[in-house]
Formats: structure tokens, C-alpha cells, sequence
């Protein structure tokens, strides 16, 4: 730009911190105006603004942060096309401005340095394509250079920080020795500047992944550790927290070295933040013990599994947490009486995450916490102050997860009378506490919450504290959710002990629903008190109305026979509820209003489901046109668009399909558009999903009724399959839903054939990254659906008379792929339980329908050895498959050497 061009824009950006609205948008107008006429001239100017020191600091960092928004977005793909364009300017404008941008490190007089973002983002764009390769030395050496400024040496360490936080660990992985120089020398104790090590510590926290070999090395290692602790000592709390962070960070990330550490620095320095009265700190001591009982608790975990399998474990516990229970626990009771009278739910204090590390301790150390903790419940559970009383009962309450049951079961029964009397409080915090135990009580040891001598009082306080505040209100919601699943539980047992009542309501699984529970004679009244919770005026607190939802659908969800006509009513009540609310979009004023209205719909769709599970099949059909009706209309407005409403709408359209069966077809033509849109919602992957499920249930609900439907289906789903928008985790399910269609159309399926055949045999050769565990998750995940839907093919075509279907010959040319597929399972060591499951199912499918033509393809090492690990599985749905497929293949040896010795 000409100097002219450069003024003006000097002045635009300086407006960018205007008050007054319209300069604030005539300055973002005329920047994007900038950016689209001639990006790589804008680039290069801002960073000349940047860079020049003469300029005020508003327009050096305005013009940084222009520069940055260039480089970066929250949405990754964005992010990733703006890293191509900008690799894509001319080489000479690149250069220029990273030398501009690079010279303005430590030039600036603002914090932080505007300049290191600028830096690092160029770096994340660049260092990955083997760009810019001598970026880290020139870093580095501002901050080891004798003459470099506190300020340089400040701004290079947070451009190091960021870019460590930004770029893949592998990248960086040459270069890890040359930055942990820099780090280190920014953090040590004679360093003069607090500003220095805070953007030193701050750096080496974002580096942690990467420095691993120098973790691997004992002095390097002694070294690096030696720093940390001499800065979590530092009388600047900034660099104080920041250190205690990179602890909380190593103890996660190397846990198997910090034996040497843990006696003489790690427990001192930690147990002295933990009872430190600066919050910032006392938080980072607490998560340093709560992250050590999490990694304890997981190497307990691969411990059992390691047993099991008969080999050792690769890594075993140190029981830190166990060895420091006596001096930790105390701390964390003084903590628990800290809490703020009017706290904001999602403020997050040392109150709050002691009493998170408690319960993170009871799940590592299980009954070892007893002593520790019920001294000073008994203590002050009945103390004069409500913050005593209020720590006692969440003390009392933390500890229940991770309890054995012969130790918690006396415990909690001998607590009900007090928890009971709690529910009546003077303390609104000590009465929303006291309802949280009995959420956690009906959840983690529900047969004490529905024991005969308590369960009168406890509903009555239960009650009466749905009408209280909206926390103590969403608290109890949360314990009805525990008792109805509680109360049912054990009618269940009942009558799986005593044999089953009479017949009644309750949708197809009638003979296995009990025929009354416990909570029968007050079913009604709970569930009308419920409702009037959803309706209270202030139900948007506290999450209060979907609390009182959630409750609602867990109590008509675990309803016996003898509630069937509450259901009834209540399933009218809730449909009422949402043609009511889809009166109301007119009158949606603001964003919170639509939020609001969405979140409503979506509650009602998730109960909708929950009734309707319920409905015998003779109510169905008489209320499924009204159903379907809402939620047609549901699906065309404004709100049906909205990705969460969708998908709720989808899965209560597949409850109704459930219910309804074959008589779902009327309502198909009318459906089918609402169906395909969610089947091209490709953004929002979730909804996609749940279209994607829903087609599978309504295929197999219509059989041969969908046949009109499957073209249009079929190419939408092969389409989601090559397309690479679509997120990865609905891929498996096209896959099985495949499979769906094919055992419902049967033969029909033959037009499709050879091009689905030709996917599955590509979706079967997916390689991906065996050191990343969600990767190879995904991988089982995929060859599950290819299992599934291969199964669906061969049951479908097969047919399911007692004579195989003529058109089974097609598939013929297919077997070899699906024997290839299954010896390739057997042999993989990663593979996992329901691949076992899949692949015997398919087995036993194969040798069903071709019979002894299969022996010489299947009666083979590989597959013997896979139906052998799935008869001894724990799983029983693979179990049964596996005696299944060798029961048959068994058979047909007997059948074949039976058949040979007859003809010799």
C-alpha cells in the first residue's frame, strides 16, 4: 500500500476499540473490505504497522490481532483452508512479514505481546511443511542471548508457549532440546523478571507432551523437576500457579518416574498449596491430588485387565494417594467449610474441587477413607454452623462412590433419619447438599433409599423439596430419577424370585414388567408434582426443567403394571404440551427465547419417547395420529431446523416406529422428506446419526412395505458413505444399516448388491494410526458394521423358509470377501469383543445357508481358534454366537465324513 493507504489504515484500526457503534462497524467493514480486495498487500501492511515502533500501541495491536484472524479459526476445517492460502501467497510477502513480525517480538510496551501470536501462528501454518526451518534457533536465541530485554525475552517465551500449544507433538520433536533450553533458562531462579518466568513456565506446561525424552533421561529429567519446584516457591503467585500446573501436568504424563520426587518435593509442596488461603493455589494442590488418584485408579484398572490376561502389567500404582490419605483428608474437610452463601453454579473454588478430590480419593482408596472422613462427619453434622453441617453431609456424600458395599450399606442406613431431618434445613445450601446424598444414595446403593422404615419420611421430604429453591428442586429430581429405577429394580427381582402377577399394560414386554413396585400408591402424586415442577416460573434456573423432565421420564420408564393408566394420562398430558408449545414459535421475541423454546421441545420429544415405550399395543395406534401430526409440524418450523431439536424429534419418530411396527407405513410418505434432510445433515453429525439409525429401525419395522422408499434411501446413504464431510463416527452405522435393509426387502436387495459389496470390501481395508486407542476404536467400530451388514445380506437373501432362496446364488461370487474379512479379524490382536461376536454370527450365517461347500473355507486355523475365544467370552450375546457357528460347523463335518464313509 502507498503511504497514503497505510495512514488511513492506521486510523480505521485504531477504531477498532471505539465506543461509538457505528465507527466500530465502518472500521469492520472497510478491514474486511481490505482483506478481500488484495489479502497478501493487507498482510504485509499490517505486519509493517505492526513492526513499526513509532506507531500507537492500539493500531500495532489491532493490526496484530487483523494479521492473526487471517491465520486462524475456531473451526478447524476453516483453520486449515486459511494455513493452504496463506502457504499459497507469494514466497517474498511471506518472508517479509515474518521478518517484520519476527523483529517486532519484545518491541511492544503492551502484555501480552501481540507479536507472538502473530509469530506463532505462522510458525503452526509453516514449521508442519518443513517451512520456516530456522525459526527455533532465532527463538531461542532471544532468550538466552546476553543482550536480550526482559521484554524480548518475555514475548519469544509466550511465542514459544503458544506454538507448543497449537502444533502436533511430532513437529516440534527434533527441535524439543534447543526449546526446553530456552524454557528453562526463562524459569530459573536467577532469573531477575517475574514477567519472564511466568511466559517460561507458561511455555514449558504447553510443552509438556513433547519434551518426553528428555523425561526418559535421569539427569535431564532431575533437572527439569528441579526448576518446577523452585518455581512453585516463587513469592509471584502468577509464576507460583503456573508451576504448580506443570506439576499437575507431569504427575499425569509421567507418573512412572515421580517415585524419586514424590517424599522430599511433590507431597510437601502440594499438601503446602492445598492449604494455602490464595484460591488459585489451593486449587492446583488440590488437582494435583485429584489427578493422582485418577491415574491410580486406571492403573488399578489395567492391573485386573493385565491379570486376566495373563501377563503383567506395563505400568503398576505407587498408592501415593493411599499413603498420603491421613495428612490429605483433613486439609480437604477445612476446605469443604469454605463454601460462598450465594456461590454461582459454575464458579469454580477450593470448596467445590475438594469435595471432587474426595470422591476421586473413596474411588482409588475404597474403604481405607472410612476413618478419615466419619470422624468429622459425626463431629459437625449437627454443628451451629451451617458451613459445618453443610462440609459434614458433602464429605458424607463424596465418600459413598467408592465404597464396599458390606461397608456402605449399614453406613447410609444409619444416616437416613439425619439426611432425612437435613431435607428440613434453615440452610438453603445445606438443604440442596442433603438432597444431592439422596441423589447419590439412590444411585450408588438404592436398596437403602427404598428400605420400608424410611421411604414414607422420605418421600414427604423429598416432596416438599421440589417445592424449595431450584437447586434443592433439581437435586431431588435427580434422586425420584434413582428411586424409580430402585423401586423397580427390586420388583424385578421380586418377581424373578416369586414368579410374575397377572398380565397388564405396559407395551410389548408386559409379562416382564412387574406388576407393582414399591412406589405404586404414590406414583400419581409424584408424577403430577413433577409436572408442576416443569411448569414452575422459575424452572430455567438451576437446570431445574429438564431436571423435573429427566425425572419424569425415568419415573414412567420404571413404572409397574398397576401405574399403567397414570402413563396414559400422562402421555395425553405431554402431547398436549408440545401442540401447545408449537403455538408459541410466533411469539419468540430474542436468541434466549428460541433457546429456550428448543431446549422445551427437545424435553418433550426425550418424554414423548419415554411414555410411549410404555403404551400397550392396542393405545398406540389410537394416539400415534396425533403424535406423528406434532412432530410433522415440529419438523417444519423454524426449531426443526435446529440440530438438537432434530434429533430428538428423529429418535422419538424411531420409538413410535418401534411401537407401531408395520402400521408406521401410513404416516411414510409424509415422513420421508423430513427423513432425508436429516440423512443430509452432514454439519450437525449427530442428527445424521440418528437418521441414519432411524432408517435401519424403519426398514425393519416395514419390511417389505419400504421397498417404494429404498432407492432414494440407498443412494442418500452410499453418497454419506464417499463423502468426506461426513464425520467418521456415522459411518459404521450406514454400515449396518445395510444389513437392516437387506433382511427387509430380502432378494429385492440384488440391484443394490455388488455396489454395496464393493464398499464394504473398501471400508474392510481402512487403515489407521494402531497408536491412537480412539483410532483403533473406530477401526473395530468399522469392521463391526461391515460384519453386520454382511450378516443382513446373507440372512436376507438366504430368506427364512426351510428351503434357501434361488437368489442366494448371487451372493456366491461375494463368500471369498467375507471369509477374507473374518480370517483377517482372527488374526488381528486389537480386535474387539463384538468383532468376535459379528464374525460367528457370520460364520454360522455362511455355513446355515451353503452348507458343506463351506468346510474347506471355513473348517480353517484362524476361524477355529476366533469361535473358540468367543465361546469362553464373558459376552453372552458373543457366546451364544460362537457355540452357535460350532454347533454347525460341527454338523456338517458329522454330516460330510458321514456322507463319505457311506460312498466308500
Amino acid at each position: 500500500m502507498n503511504p497514503e493507504a497505510t495512514l488511513q489504515l492506521i486510523q480505521i484500526l485504531e477504531k477498532t476499540v471505539s465506543l461509538d457503534k457505528n465507527e466500530l462497524e465502518a472500521a469492520k467493514n472497510f478491514l474486511e473490505q481490505a482483506a478481500q480486495n488484495n489479502l497478501p498487500e493487507y498482510v504485509k501492511t499490517l505486519s509493517d504497522i505492526l513492526h513499526h515502533g513509532g506507531n500507537s500501541p492500539v493500531a500495532r495491536m489491532a493490526a496484530a490481532l487483523q494479521l492473526k484472524n487471517t491465520l486462524v479459526s475456531k473451526d478447524a476445517a476453516i483453520k486449515a483452508q486459511y494455513q493452504q492460502r496463506w502457504l499459497a501467497f507469494p514466497e517474498d510477502i511471506r518472508a517479509y512479514v515474518k521478518k517484520n513480525i519476527l523483529s517486532s517480538l519484545g518491541t511492544e510496551n503492551n502484555r501480552p505481546s501481540s507479536a507472538a501470536q502473530c509469530v506463532a501462528y505462522v510458525a503452526v501454518a509453516e514449521l508442519p511443511v518443513g517451512q520456516w526451518p530456522e525459526l527455533i534457533s532465532v527463538l531461542v536465541n532471544n532468550v538466552v542471548g546476553p543482550s536480550s530485554t526482559e521484554m524480548m525475552k518475555e514475548a519469544t517465551l509466550e511465542a514459544i508457549g503458544y506454538i507448543c500449544q497449537e502444533i502436533e507433538y511430532d513437529v516440534l520433536l527434533s527441535e524439543s532440546n534447543q526449546i526446553l533450553t530456552a524454557i528453562i533458562h526463562g524459569m530459573r531462579q536467577t532469573e531477575p523478571s517475574n514477567h519472564v518466568r511466568l511466559a517460561a513456565t507458561n511455555a514449558l506446561l504447553n510443552s509438556l507432551e513433547f519434551t518426553r525424552a528428555n523425561f526418559d533421561e535421569e539427569s535431564e529429567r532431575h533437572f527439569i523437576m528441579e526448576v518446577v519446584c523452585e518455581a512453585t516457591q516463587s513469592p509471584d503467585t502468577l509464576v507460583r500457579v503456573a508451576a504448580l500446573q506443570c506439576l499437575v501436568k507431569i504427575m499425569s504424563l509421567y507418573y512412572q518416574y515421580m517415585e524419586a520426587y514424590m517424599a522430599q518435593a511433590l507431597f510437601p509442596i502440594t499438601l503446602e498449596a492445598m492449604k494455602s488461603d490464595i484460591d488459585e493455589v489451593a486449587l492446583q494442590g488440590i488437582e494435583f491430588w485429584s489427578n493422582v488418584s485418577d491415574e491410580e485408579v486406571d492403573l488399578s484398572i489395567e492391573e485386573s485387565e493385565a491379570t486376566e490376561a495373563g501377563r503383567p502389567p506395563q505400568r503398576t500404582s505407587r498408592f501415593y494417594a493411599k499413603g498420603a490419605l491421613q495428612y490429605l483428608v483433613p486439609v480437604l474437610m477445612q476446605k469443604l467449610t469454605k463454601q460462598e452463601e450465594f456461590d454461582d453454579e459454575d464458579d469454580w473454588n477450593p470448596s467445590k474441587a475438594a469435595g471432587v478430590c474426595l470422591m476421586l480419593l473413596a474411588t482409588c482408596c475404597e474403604d481405607a477413607i472410612v476413618p478419615y472422613v466419619l470422624p468429622f462427619v459425626k463431629q459437625n453434622i449437627k454443628s451451629p454452623d451451617w458451613r459445618y453441617r453443610d462440609a459434614a453431609l458433602m464429605a458424607f456424600g463424596s465418600i459413598l462412590g467408592g465404597l464396599d458395599p458390606s461397608t456402605l450399606k449399614p453406613l447410609v442406613e444409619q444416616a437416613m433419619p439425619t439426611l432425612i431431618d437435613m431435607m428440613y434445613d434453615a440452610s438453603v445450601t445445606v438443604r440442596d447438599t442433603a438432597a444431592w446424598n439422596f441423589g447419590r444414595v439412590c444411585e450408588i446403593i438404592p436398596e437403602a433409599a427404598i428400605n420400608p422404615n424410611y421411604l414414607n419420611p422420605l418421600l414427604e421430604a423429598l416432596l416438599t423439596g421440589l417445592k424449595s429453591e431450584p437447586r434443592v428442586a433439581a437435586n431431588v429430581c435427580w434422586a425420584f430419577s434413582g428411586l424409580a429405577e430402585a423401586a423397580y429394580e427390586a420388583a424385578e427381582e421380586d418377581a424373578a424370585g416369586g414368579g410374575s402377577g397377572e398380565d397388564g399394560g405396559g407395551g410389548d414386554d408386559s409379562q416382564s414388567t412387574p406388576a407393582t413396585y414399591c412406589l405404586s400408591q404414590y406414583f400419581e402424586f409424584i408424577v403430577q408434582r413433577l409436572l408442576e415442577t416443569t411448569d414452575r416460573p422459575d424452572a430455567s434456573q438451576a437446570n431445574l426443567r429438564s431436571a423435573a423432565y429427566e425425572a419424569l421420564m425415568e419415573m414412567v420408564k420404571n413404572s409397574p403394571r398397576d401405574c399403567y393408566p397414570t402413563v396414559q394420562k400422562t402421555t395425553l398430558v405431554i402431547l398436549e404440551r408440545l401442540q401447545q408449545v408449537l403455538q408459541m414459535e410466533s411469539h419468540i421475541q430474542n436468541h434466549n427465547d428460541r433457546a429456550q423454546y428448543n431446549d422445551l421441545q427437545s424435553l418433550l420429544c426425550g418424554t414423548l419417547q419415554s411414555v410411549l415405550r410404555k403404551v400397550t399395543p392396542e393405545d398406540a395406534p389410537q394416539i400415534s395420529d396425533a403424535i406423528m401430526s406434532a412432530l410433522l409440524r415440529m419438523f417444519n418450523s423454524n426449531s426443526g431446523k435446529a440440530g438438537g431439536v432434530q434429533e430428538d424429534g428423529l429418535m422419538a419418530v424411531s420409538t413410535l416406529v418401534e411401537v407401531l411396527g408395520e402400521g408406521f407405513a401410513k404416516y411414510m410418505e409424509a415422513f420421508k422428506p423430513f427423513l432425508c434432510l436429516g440423512l443430509k445433515n452432514h454439519a450437525e453429525y449427530q442428527v445424521c446419526s440418528a437418521a441414519v439409525g432411524l432408517t435401519g429401525d424403519i426398514c425393519r419395522a416395514l419390511k417389505t412395505k419400504a421397498i417404494p422408499y429404498c432407492d432414494e434411501i440407498m443412494m442418500l446413504l452410499l453418497e454419506n458413505l464417499g463423502d468426506s464431510s461426513v464425520h467418521r463416527s456415522v459411518k459404521p452405522h450406514i454400515l449396518s444399516a445395510f444389513g437392516d435393509i437387506v433382511i427387509s426387502i430380502g432378494p429385492e436387495f440384488k440391484k443394490y448388491l455388488d455396489f454395496v459389496m464393493g464398499t464394504l470390501a473398501q471400508a474392510s481395508k481402512a487403515q489407521v494410526d494402531r497408536n491412537c486407542y480412539d483410532m483403533v476404536d473406530y477401526l473395530n467400530e468399522l469392521r463391526e458394521g461391515v460384519g453386520e451388514a454382511c450378516t443382513g445380506i446373507v440372512q436376507g437373501f438366504k430368506g427364512i423358509g426351510p428351503e434357501p432362496n434361488p437368489e442366494l446364488a448371487l451372493l456366491e461370487q461375494h463368500v471369498p470377501f467375507m471369509v477374507d474379512f473374518i480370517i483377517m479379524i482372527a488374526r488381528d490382536p486389537e480386535r474387539s469383543e463384538g468383532n468376535v461376536g459379528v464374525c460367528a454370527g457370520l460364520i454360522g450365517d455362511l455355513l446355515s445357508s451353503f452348507g458343506p461347500k463351506m468346510l474347506p473355507l471355513l473348517d480353517v486355523e484362524p476361524i477355529n481358534e476366533l469361535l473358540e475365544i468367543g465361546r469362553k467370552s464373558r459376552a453372552q450375546k458373543t457366546k451364544t454366537l460362537a457355540i452357535w457357528a460350532t454347533r454347525e460347523l460341527r454338523r456338517l463335518k458329522n454330516a460330510a465324513s458321514a456322507a463319505a464313509t457311506t460312498t466308500s
